[in-house]
């Protein structure tokens, strides 16, 4: 830890350093020329991930924040730079994902003036991050960055904001480096497990909800060995599908949009909810209206914030932990002896079953089915990254995803996550396979950021799904206001000569039988691939067509 004079840009630097950054996702720009000059003396321990839009950036860095559970640092340029990138840091804040987004800001000097891309950014991300700050001093950098990755990973982990102003980072100060803080998890209260297991022996029809973030896998194996011995049916979270093993007996589905109408019901029966790392949001809770705001239903409610517990249902009771340390101690109490809900679970578990049985469809491509046999034929530890729209609904409802892969998606509904998330994942874990879904309508949104796989070998292989239109607000337009189309058609490129253009790999499918070899195909080229895949626009959901919304709107 050098104690010789440095600049600021050198500092900030050697303060990523500290803390143990492995990976910057940025956009260069003028306004912090000399931290990219710091980057430049640690070239050799930070890889400097050059992006070509800030959302995608920032994106790949949340992708990494996800994966690792230590915050993805990126870093922007002042005014237009940091409005691209606000939608990352939202959607860090609503998935619960460690980050850092680092600002180049103006002079401060010319503070106030309505100076060239000035921006207040205490105010413009004040609502979208756990804090935001400004450095203008060299000398507090290390610990103003030191308590940044603190902040970033403490109760409900999210994202932390820093300005870095033009001149401060030209100042030389001699200051020591500030490493990361040993703090010890919060483990639950000795009661908590004792409560818990009570009211879990008094219950008939328990059920458990599992989400949350920085979930590591003995934390994940541990829950999973919690839940089995008790012999618990289990849903995730909207777009957790990563957190708990589809082929499971106690699997149940997930709770988000277009949650499967069966496990919503059981919900509604259930007399137990036990919420493990999931805030039970608007998504998980259909709307607010799964649940008795006042606690009719008892909830037990595991989370390492207690700020957010109860915050919109009162729990019967609230335990205060870090998930893994939850998890550790859970799997290490002794299970219900004799369950009464064991019939329970086969209903709730046969329920899920039933409904990943693939419909007929019409046309030559049954999508359930393909992504079915394209399940079975994908790497065992597969990481899956996924954009926001009506496809997505069709991996969530007939596949699952196994015990060492990987499920990433945007829970505050992003279109765009998708392309740079599976970048990111890529570059975070570089010899697992990674496949992307995205609509033509999210993924002409980032799409570019392929130019970035190919700079730094990310091979990774995106699904485009392709329907010609943005299919979910088609989907509400046709319920709400039928054969009136307005704004939601799209005129495509052909996006196998988009991704040739790079040299990359690409093929477009039709029909079912060619799904699963032209994934492979991709997957074996080792180059970044787009796999067209022709949707028919008629079946505008996994569950119902244009005409039959029609339908069932002229009934309404």
């Amino acid at each position: 830890m050098t104690t010789s004079g440095r600049t600021g840009g050198q500092l900030l630097a050697d303060a990523l350093v500290a803390q143990g950054v492995e990976h910057l996702f940025c956009v260069p720009g003028e306004s912090y020329l000399d931290f990219l000059d710091g980057l430049y003396n640690q070239r050799n321990r930070i890889a400097t991930i050059t992006c070509r839009f800030e959302a995608g950036a920032v994106h790949m860095a949340e992708a990494y924040g996800k994966l690792t559970g230590k915050p993805g640092v990126c870093a922007v340029t002042r005014g237009p730079g940091a409005c691209h990138a606000a939608i990352g840091v939202h959607v860090a804040m609503q998935d619960s994902t460690p980050l850092v987004l680092l600002i180049g800001q103006i002079p401060s000097d010319e503070t106030d003036r309505d100076s060239f891309q000035e921006v207040d950014y205490r105010k413009m991300f004040g609502p979208l991050a756990k804090w935001v700050t400004q450095i203008d001093d060299a000398a507090r950098i290390p610990e103003q960055i030191a308590h940044a990755f603190d902040v970033a990973v403490s109760g409900r982990p999210g994202p932390v904001v820093i300005s870095i102003s033009e001149d401060m980072q030209k100042e030389i100060a001699v200051v020591r480096d500030s490493g990361p803080a040993p703090v010890l998890a919060p483990f639950p209260a000795p009661e908590a497990m004792p409560r818990l297991m009570a009211m879990l022996a008094k219950a008939q029809r328990p059920l458990v909800v599992l989400g949350g973030s920085c979930w590591t896998a003995q934390g994940k194996a541990d829950i999973r060995d919690f839940l089995v011995a008790n012999n618990l049916p289990v849903a995730v979270g909207f777009r957790r599908q990563g957190l708990f093993d589809g082929n499971l007996a106690q699997y149940a589905g997930d709770l988000g949009v277009g949650a499967d109408p069966a496990l919503v019901g059981f919900a509604k029966k259930s007399d137990l909810i036990i919420a493990i790392g999931t805030r039970l949001g608007e998504a998980v809770s259909q709307g607010y209206t799964l649940f008795d705001l006042a606690g009719e239903k008892p909830i037990v409610q595991v989370f390492p914030d207690g700020g957010e517990i109860g915050r919109v249902f009162r729990p019967a009771l609230g335990i205060v932990s870090d998930l893994n340390a939850f998890a550790g101690v859970a799997a290490a109490t002794a299970p219900v002896k004799n369950p009464a809900w064991a019939g329970w679970t086969l209903e709730v578990r046969a329920a899920r079953v039933a409904s990943r049985v693939a419909p007929e469809y019409a046309g030559p491509l049954n999508l359930a089915v393909a992504l079915q046999e394209l399940e079975a034929a994908l790497p065992a530890d597969t990481i899956f990254t996924s954009d926001a729209g009506n496809f997505a609904t069709w991996p969530t409802r007939f596949t699952h995803v196994s015990e060492k892969q990987d499920f990433l998606g945007p829970t505050n509904g992003a279109m765009g996550y998708g392309v740079p998330a599976a970048i990111g994942a890529k570059i975070t874990h570089p010899g697992r396979a990674v496949i992307c879904f995205a609509g033509d309508g999210g993924f002409m949104m980032t799409g570019q950021e392929l130019a970035t796989a190919f700079h730094h070998d990310a091979p990774v292989v995106v699904l485009v799904f392709n329907n010609g239109m943005y299919g979910t607000i088609r989907m509400y337009q046709e319920r709400a206001y039928p054969e009136r189309i307005s704004a939601t058609p799209l005129t495509n490129p052909d996006f196998v000569k988009f991704i040739e253009a790079f040299g990359g790999y690409g093929e477009r499918v039709e029909a079912t039988a060619d799904f699963t070899p032209a994934v492979l195909r991709a997957l074996a080229s080792r180059k970044p691939s787009i796999i067209e895949v022709m949707m028919d626009p008629e079946q505008l959901t996994h569950r119902a067509t244009i005409t039959q919304l029609r339908a069932q709107a002229a009934k309404a």
